[in-house]
């Protein structure tokens, strides 16, 4: 699927490019890919659901979600808790570009095998203060 040069004046706007910096961007075959195949996250929402936890400082508890945008690049601050912890975020950065080359590739990102992410506090047991594991899946945007 080929890009439209409207799209591409788009990316170069939305990116701050310059005429130059434009012409290596469209010099990499692969990023003409990922722009077509690309169209379909934007109506996609990564979503990070807390499956477990315990002494987590940010209070966040077994059922709060992260929402992200379908290209894993944006927390969807509005739909999160009201307090989102840094370091859940961080664990989260490691599923998203499995989750896009999974989408990108063709292959239905939700069956990722390893969809389960932890903070990098230990817990207490281990002499940290607390613990929390999120899975994520990709979902149809709601409307």
């Amino acid at each position: 699927m080929s890009v439209s040069e409207e799209t591409w004046k788009f990316i170069q706007n939305h990116l701050g490019y310059s005429n130059e910096e434009m012409k290596i961007f469209r010099a990499e075959p692969r990023n003409e890919e990922v722009m077509s195949k690309g169209m379909g996250m934007m109506n996609k929402t990564i979503v990070a659901e807390v499956v477990e936890a315990h002494g987590c400082d940010s209070g966040h508890k077994a059922g709060d979600k992260f929402y992200i945008d379908g290209r894993g690049l944006s927390l969807l601050t509005k739909l999160c808790p009201s307090k989102v912890c840094v370091f859940a975020v961080h664990a989260l950065t490691m599923a998203m570009p499995a989750i896009t080359e999974l989408y990108y590739a063709g292959v239905d990102p939700n069956e990722i095998r390893f969809k389960r992410f932890g903070c990098p506090d230990v817990g207490v047991k281990c002499g940290g203060w607390g613990h929390i594991v999120m899975e994520v899946r990709m979902e149809d945007r709601k409307k």
